[in-house]
């Protein structure tokens, strides 16, 4: 088992990103964080959790947050692994080297 704190400021986001090895739980110690995963059918489930509310985030499902309130905002996550792993989406997709023109044509934009 393992514990992280972030804390949010106004606007601040947790990239989507994921853990191959464990659960994740996501405690609001403060404030209001818009909150979500997105499951293996492509489904979104999304809501803003506030104060005294948790969200569970499945193993290895892609998972965000982002502060939606006016003021600081703090979250205790627990894991049920000692080494979860981290896989941030926007660093391993845009930061991999992989070529501009293939991630052009995957996410319909222009660089």
């Amino acid at each position: 088992m393992s514990f992280v704190r972030a804390d949010f400021g106004p606007g601040g986001v947790n990239v989507p990103h994921f853990h191959p090895r464990a659960t994740e739980t996501a405690f609001v110690l403060e404030g209001k964080i818009y909150s979500g995963f997105v499951d293996s059918q492509n489904r979104v489930f999304a809501k803003v959790i506030e104060k005294g509310e948790v969200m569970v985030f499945p193993k290895g499902l892609v998972h965000f947050q982002m502060n939606v309130g006016d003021s600081q905002a703090t979250i205790l996550g627990s894991f049920n692994s000692q080494n979860p792993g981290l896989v941030r989406i926007p660093n391993t997709v845009f930061g991999s080297g992989i070529e501009e023109e293939l991630l052009e044509k995957a996410f319909w934009v222009e660089f």
